[in-house]
């Protein structure tokens, strides 16, 4: 220990009393982000990508829907009439047979998951709704989604995905690219916040709303930063003007006065001990969380505040209906928080697993959403904005062309559909496609992490730029960009 006469200080000291201060953390981090802090500065909060894309983006922010469960993908966006016109035969009584034996695919996976008694000898179930040919395109969408129908035109539908995880993980496997067995890998949300940083400082650039998957699926994990460090993980918001932030709400008795001061504080301690272990990821999350918080707890409420938009508006997403107000909640707060520079939205919709009743799940669940999802495309098209914000519909993966419980279906990860829009995508075009029953994806198939790799090029960046030492990837994390879909 020295000792340092003249009132010099330890520049270690200095630094944490007055560059680690509340504004100096915000300088700071900002700095940093941007690549010109200089040399004296404190080291940096986040050990993130510095931001920015790699090449000439087509999109700024992206909307991510999921729906937890299954949406079944033959009641939705790929019609399989076949599955009416041999419905009560098996798949062995079928004429499909030898296509669903005979599929390497299927001798490599479904025996492991299923086994060929159960997928042969289910028997095929009817289509639960029609379909009709929609837009100048004439895609067929099912009687289900008439709302987003009205926008086929904008959307590029993909008949052909697969996955691997035939359970519920599958929502872990769809956002990482990862099975739950390979451990936690970081989410889509988290690559684009890391490696894209903030279009504005004073929101979370990885926003999460509707909850998101329980602890059996991979909880957090599909909006989680994992290795990448918890500043990139999804921000979960709530649409309640009063308190949109659970976790940083400075309780209704304390002023903004009295809750800056608490902060500046806890950021001064913080931002000391921040100095003296420079290499605590930890730390320096918490540091900036405490910081954000703040910005938040003032710019949050405003975005929230839908009571500001117009009686047309809430029409528009569904805000009068009671059945369609939570997701209409969810969308117009999506629209305006990339209105506002959120990088990442990720919103949720729960309860599309249908192994009974099919019919009434899918009919309950999709009147809940199609009015809202659509009002969304029209809204930002309207304003300019489709263009550059990319619109992500998923599901964790189909469902069975055999029934399940008689009035059901079972999960169904050997092939189903997920649609994008806007972001520099193409609109009216269907691209790949299942079987004449549904069951494989036999043209153009993706694995879920062509999604993955189809949003990053469309914001700019290429995943194999994004390594982190000491982090190996494999193959098949980076996915590849669907480019016939891409206009």
């Amino acid at each position: 220990m020295h000792d340092f006469p003249c009132g010099r200080v330890h520049r270690r000291s200095f630094l944490a009393d007055v560059g680690m201060g509340f504004t100096g953390l915000a300088l700071g981090a900002m700095l940093a982000r941007d690549g010109v802090a200089s040399a004296a500065s404190p080291a940096p909060l986040s050990d993130s990508h510095p931001g920015g894309p790699h090449f000439a983006p087509r999109a700024k922010s992206v909307i991510w829907y999921f729906m937890l469960g299954g949406t079944s993908h033959l009641e939705s966006f790929d019609p399989k009439p076949a599955v009416n016109q041999f419905a009560g035969k098996t798949i062995e009584e079928s004429p499909y047979k030898s296509a669903v034996l005979d599929s390497s695919f299927y001798r490599k996976n479904v025996r492991d998951f299923a086994g060929t008694p159960r997928a042969l000898m289910t028997q095929l179930y009817p289509l639960q709704i029609g379909f009709q040919k929609r837009g100048e395109s004439g895609i067929e969408v099912s009687d289900w989604w008439p709302h987003v129908g009205q926008c086929v035109d904008d959307l590029a539908i993909v008949r052909s995905m697969w996955t691997t995880d035939n359970d519920h993980a599958a929502q872990l496997q769809f956002h990482t690219g990862r099975h739950i067995f390979d451990g936690f890998h970081p989410s889509i949300g988290s690559w684009t916040h890391y490696g894209l940083g903030s279009l504005n400082d004073n929101l979370p650039q990885f926003v999460v709303m509707g909850g998101g998957p329980g602890d059996c699926c991979g909880g957090v994990g599909a909006h989680d930063g994992s290795y990448l460090g918890p500043e990139h993980s999804g921000v979960a918001m709530a649409l309640d003007p009063n308190n949109p932030l659970p976790f940083g709400s400075p309780g209704e008795s304390v002023t903004v006065g009295e809750r800056q001061r608490q902060l500046e504080l806890l950021n001064e301690l913080n931002g000391i001990a921040g100095v003296e272990y420079p290499d605590d990821a930890a730390m320096r999350a918490r540091i900036k969380s405490y910081e954000l918080a703040y910005r938040m707890q003032m710019s949050v409420p405003e975005v929230v505040r839908l009571s500001d938009e117009s009686a047309e508006t809430h029409a528009l997403y569904g805000l009068d209906n009671p059945a369609t107000q939570t997701m209409g909640r969810h969308s117009l707060a999506a629209r305006r928080l990339v209105e506002r520079g959120v990088r990442f939205v990720q919103i949720y919709d729960d309860g599309w697993d249908a192994h009974s009743k099919l019919q009434q799940n899918h009919t309950t669940r999709c009147q809940a959403v199609d009015k809202p999802i659509a009002g969304l495309l029209k809204d930002l098209k309207r304003r300019g904005m489709l263009g550059e914000t990319l619109v992500v519909w998923a599901t964790e993966f189909g469902r069975t062309p055999g029934s399940e419980q008689s009035d059901g279906r079972d999960h169904h990860p050997y092939g189903f559909s997920v649609w994008m829009a806007g972001g520099g995508l193409k609109g009216g075009v269907a691209h790949g496609a299942t079987d004449e029953i549904g069951f494989h994806a036999v043209e153009h198939r993706h694995y879920v992490t062509d999604i993955h790799a189809t949003v990053l090029h469309q914001l700019g960046l290429d995943p194999r730029k994004l390594e982190v030492p000491g982090h190996k990837r494999l193959e098949i994390d980076y996915g590849k960009p669907i480019h016939q879909i891409i206009a």
